[in-house]
């Protein structure tokens, strides 16, 4: 599924082309898919593809199309401090993007059928927090991930208020989805080749829209033998926050600001400047007339002044591409910027233990 928008060369590139075909339609979505390069979630020897608006999978690991993650993206309506549950988190790739969004004080679970994959989507979620400057750019939400079958969640769970499932529902399944959400929450998934967006109004009143044409592979019913009771899926309890964690992000938060009013433009999310596409020149013609028996037919014939404008145009062109490369190389070097919030907390006259801590988990 996929392939509505052109393949880009890097990821800025293909959130540009998303943005052209107005599947990326707000801010907020546009700078969390730019912090989350979709490419580290590929495999190694795979990455070449990873800017493709195709779905990819391979074992049990499987990222959708980029387009389908950018529909899901605007259609929850993602705010600070939502609680969201990922139901099929693969990768996690979507749930570190939504983390992004909902920050620190929201809540974000993941349950995926596969191990292998659970195992995948936590080492991909560390390299993220140790190795991304886009980390200490947002105020995060870490995604907590559990292995299950998301159609045995208990029964006694929590609710939450926007819930993505990756994988086909079947209609008997819908009321089952639904009882996980809030009133007023935001329930996306695939049903019936529909990317369907259900709002739960009342306690037992919803609204839905589709979305998308999609294709998904269904949900995966376990067989079990006659008689046995499946193993329940217990979700991660809701918890408040300890004082430690309190201290850390208010003083990332001050510190963070600071610099942003420092040097306003090393607080953002910055992109690579946009690659200008070269003009297609038409060749004009002038018409001639020819007797064919007894009838004029008009022929098209090229003029030598158009080969010579051509020829200049074309010349033009060229010279502007050079330019443009030129200062698409300048700016992004500019783009390697240092990281302004990790250089303040090294700059600071405190013991190295507490600058460790306030780094959170960033690498030296």
């Amino acid at each position: 599924m996929g392939g509505a928008v052109s393949a880009g060369e890097d990821n800025d590139d293909l959130i540009d082309n998303l943005k052209e075909a107005q599947y990326i339609r707000t801010d907020h979505v546009e700078q969390a898919f730019r912090a989350i390069d979709r490419g580290d979630y590929y495999l190694v020897g795979y990455r070449d593809n990873a800017y493709k608006d195709l779905a990819w999978k391979h074992g049990n690991i499987h990222l959708s199309a980029p387009c389908i993650y950018s529909e899901v993206m605007e259609a929850l309506k993602l705010q600070q401090g939502l609680s969201f549950l990922n139901l099929g988190s693969g990768t996690g790739y979507l749930s570190t993007m939504v983390g992004l969004i909902i920050g620190p004080f929201g809540v974000n679970h993941g349950v995926e059928l596969h191990r292998d994959v659970v195992d995948y989507a936590k080492e991909k979620l560390d390299d993220f927090i140790k190795n991304s400057d886009s980390f200490d750019k947002f105020e995060f939400c870490e995604p907590i991930f559990m292995v299950g079958n998301c159609l045995e969640i208990s029964s006694d769970s929590h609710q939450y208020d926007r819930i993505y499932c990756g994988a086909g529902v079947q209609k008997d399944h819908e009321n089952y989805m639904k009882i996980l959400l809030k009133v007023g929450g935001i329930l996306v998934m695939p049903i019936e080749d529909q990317l369907t967006q259900i709002t739960r109004t009342g306690q037992c009143s919803w609204e839905s829209k589709n979305i998308l044409a999609v294709s998904f592979a269904p949900l995966v019913q376990q067989n079990r033998a006659e008689g046995s009771k499946p193993d329940a899926v217990e979700l991660p309890p809701v918890t408040v926050r300890s004082l430690q964690d309190l201290s850390r992000i208010y003083i990332r938060r001050t510190l963070r600001d600071l610099t942003n009013e420092e040097s306003p433009d090393n607080g953002l999310v910055q992109r690579a400047p946009q690659k200008r596409k070269r003009r297609r020149c038409r060749r004009r013609r002038i018409n001639t007339y020819v007797f064919v028996g007894n009838q004029l037919i008009p022929q098209a014939v090229e003029s030598e002044e158009d080969e010579l404008i051509e020829e200049e145009q074309h010349k033009e062109e060229q010279e502007a591409q050079e330019k443009e490369e030129e200062r698409d190389i300048g700016s992004i070097e500019i783009l390697k910027a240092v990281n302004v919030l990790r250089d303040k907390i090294m700059t600071l006259p405190l013991p190295e233990s507490l600058k460790a801590y306030l780094l959170h988990y960033r690498e030296k």
